[in-house]
């Protein structure tokens, strides 16, 4: 596990082995989020990046608006 501080200019450094693991480079940007007492940074996805993850996704059986007020559950 990876230890880092928070400066007096409050600014956070990623350790070294945490940068290198996940491939990132200077400038990219994160989203930060706070759940509970845990943050967590995620690395921002271009839409490009996006596209990737879903090209051949198959939507077929996904719910369409015409059935957005109705429930299988009531």
């Amino acid at each position: 596990m990876s230890v880092t501080t928070l400066s007096a200019k409050n600014q956070v450094v990623i350790p070294k082995d945490v940068r290198e693991s996940l491939g990132l480079k200077a400038g990219t940007r994160f989203e930060v989020l706070a759940k509970g007492d845990v943050i967590v940074l995620a690395p921002q996805k271009s839409f490009e990046e996006l596209q990737k993850v879903f090209a051949g996704a198959n939507p077929a059986g996904y719910r369409d608006r015409s059935d957005a007020g109705e429930s299988e559950w009531s």
